[in-house]
């Protein structure tokens, strides 16, 4: 076909991409990595006018060319773990990315970026403030919000300075400035139980008494007050729900409790456990509100257990939207 065109491989992939170009739908050229994008364009620049039985020519032997392929692959790490998804294991995947991104296969920085917090943090503590710069120049601006916040004041300082320095780093130095941080975080130490104790400790209180927790509370104040009050972050009760639930959240709640559950539960009769229900109330629909407070009014004074086995649901309700990433708890303020 080269003969009968013309036009070498490059070429021929230069007049597909071209016709390909008045079509709006298709797939834009970054899919394709710099190198390929370079030649590419180049090969374009260097050509004129194509007559219209190369062209023809170029789009059968594309044409056949594409009925012959049998099957595909991505050709990458990333587009092969897309294509086998949930099959991997979070290991797997995990040390086939760490893996690539170290050994220079991958973008490091978008391991980087996927760090948890407490890694940043930790490498913004420890790195040298102009690769701490950098980093935070790449971070999401949540994420790299939430590692200076946690800086000394001091470090702080040097850091903010530290960032007028980079606007003139190039993409190689910013690749080797990524292997360097990733290669660091990699090397922090990995608690063998990913969730802080404190947070641990407060899920498991969540569903306990209330005289039981008050209890435990009081022991933890006395041997531990920093991991006292970590906890009591982490814990997350009923009495809790006006602070921690956006008012638009309540419907979808209530959409996941049994009706007697739900009426149970707000007719819980503490003062801090009243006011939840009454803004659980105060967030549905007026027919709906009149209906649970109706019913509560029928339902007299139920027994305390069933009370706090209706509360305790309501939380695991919650909790369930969280883990499902349908529902964002509100972070407690530091006087709570």
């Amino acid at each position: 076909m080269t003969g009968q065109t013309g036009l070498n491989q490059r070429q021929k992939a230069a007049v597909i991409v071209r016709l390909l170009l008045d079509d709006d739908e298709v797939a834009g050229l970054d899919r394709l990595n710099p190198n390929a994008q370079t030649l590419l364009a180049q090969e374009m620049a260097g050509m004129e006018l194509i007559d219209r039985n190369t062209r023809d020519a170029v789009i059968t032997e594309f044409c056949d060319r594409l009925e012959s392929v049998g099957v595909t692959f991505p050709g990458d790490l990333d587009g092969t773990l897309a294509m086998l998804g949930a099959r991997l294991s979070d290991d797997s995947s995990d040390a086939l990315r760490r893996t690539a991104a170290i050994t220079g296969q991958s973008d490091p920085w978008v391991r980087l970026c996927n760090l948890p917090k407490e890694s940043l943090i930790a490498l913004a503590n420890a790195e040298s403030v102009e690769l701490v710069a950098l980093m935070l120049s790449k971070l999401p601006v949540e994420a790299a919000s939430a590692t200076f916040i946690a800086l000394p004041r001091d470090r702080a300082r040097v850091v903010a300075q530290a960032m007028s320095m980079t606007s003139g780093v190039t993409p190689a130095a910013l690749r080797r400035v990524g292997l360097v941080l990733l290669q660091a975080a990699e090397a922090l130490p990995k608690p063998a139980i990913a969730t802080p104790a404190c947070d641990r400790m407060g899920a498991i209180l969540n569903f306990a008494t209330a005289d039981l927790r008050d209890d435990v509370l009081g022991a933890l104040d006395e041997r531990d007050m920093e991991f006292a009050d970590g906890v009591r972050k982490a814990i997350f009760i009923f009495a809790h729900i006006p602070t921690r639930i956006e008012p638009r959240e309540v419907p979808k709640i209530v959409r996941e409790l049994d009706q007697t559950t739900l009426v149970r539960a707000l007719a819980a009769p503490g003062e801090a456990d009243a006011a939840a229900a009454e803004f659980i109330l105060s967030n549905l629909s007026q027919r709906m509100s009149d209906g649970l407070r109706e019913e509560r009014e029928a339902l007299g004074k139920p027994r305390p257990k069933d009370v706090e086995e209706a509360m305790t649901e309501v939380i695991s309700a919650i909790r369930r939207l969280q883990e499902a990433g349908q529902l964002t708890l509100k972070m407690p303020q530091e006087d709570e």
